[in-house]
């Protein structure tokens, strides 16, 4: 069963090719991690499979709704709305502009805030939370929608470590739930362990399989276009077998 499907995807940005014959196939419950260097195109493709970027070729295909966290970054922090209302701006979908949410929008944001642990939080500005409260807010704001495929865009980015422990445990509980998860990290080590599949992108799908069996170097070479001696090897913890022991 898959949940999200890509096939033969091409994007171009600028008239410059950013995706080229991009294959990716995310099944329901699990955690799938897109990791690849920066500039390999893994926000062009999130954004692509939400249809907010034109394809130039290829097929996405999903089979319900699409939850989306972006990088914090990309998020106005600044603006004068609380948490409850934040996570009520991923329904308009549903309600409609200028109109009132109902009933039902009303519970949805309450349960998704349970979610994240911030209900009791629900009324406080945005500006005037953590980042980890923020990015949970976030997170609450995809989860209202009851999404069948979550995308997470970094969703780890500048955390403490009690909130990517809970932000983790709270991804697996959603996998174990059916719902298929879709994230983006620079976070090499902590992805090789939280996630079920991991796919290697750099413009285009250089591997994708279980953590444990992308062990090669090479392919770790080629998608983030590093030497044999890269730490970044070291870090996940690959010896480059083509360096001989010196006597």
């Amino acid at each position: 069963m898959t949940a999200l499907s890509v096939r033969d995807l091409r994007v171009s940005l600028g008239g410059r090719p950013v995706l080229t014959g991009v294959d990716l196939t995310v099944r329901p419950g699990l955690v799938h991690a897109l990791l690849g260097p920066n500039g390999a195109g893994k926000t062009t493709l999130l954004r692509a499979i939400q249809g907010l970027v034109r394809i130039s070729s290829g097929s996405i295909e999903h089979g319900g709704q699409i939850g989306y966290v972006p990088q914090r970054h990309d998020v106005a922090w600044d603006f004068p709305i609380t948490a409850e209302q934040v996570v009520m701006t991923g329904l308009v979908g549903q309600i409609g502009f200028f109109r009132r949410p109902r009933v039902e929008h009303h519970r949805a944001v309450a349960r998704a805030l349970r979610r994240v642990r911030m209900a009791e939080l629900r009324n406080r500005p945005i500006g005037e939370m953590s980042g980890g409260q923020r990015q949970r807010v976030m997170i609450a704001r995809a989860l209202a929608l009851d999404p069948a495929v979550l995308l997470l865009d970094e969703p780890f980015t500048g955390l403490d470590m009690p909130t990517q422990e809970l932000l983790t445990a709270l991804f697996t509980d959603l996998a174990a739930e059916g719902t298929a998860l879709l994230m983006t990290s620079h976070d090499l080590t902590h992805a090789m362990v939280t996630s079920d599949q991991v796919t290697l992108l750099n413009r285009t799908v250089i591997a994708s399989d279980a953590p444990d069996r992308l062990r090669d170097e090479q392919t770790w070479m080629r998608a983030f276009e590093v030497s044999a001696t890269s730490p970044l090897l070291a870090q996940l913890g690959l010896a480059t077998r083509s360096k001989e022991p010196t006597c």
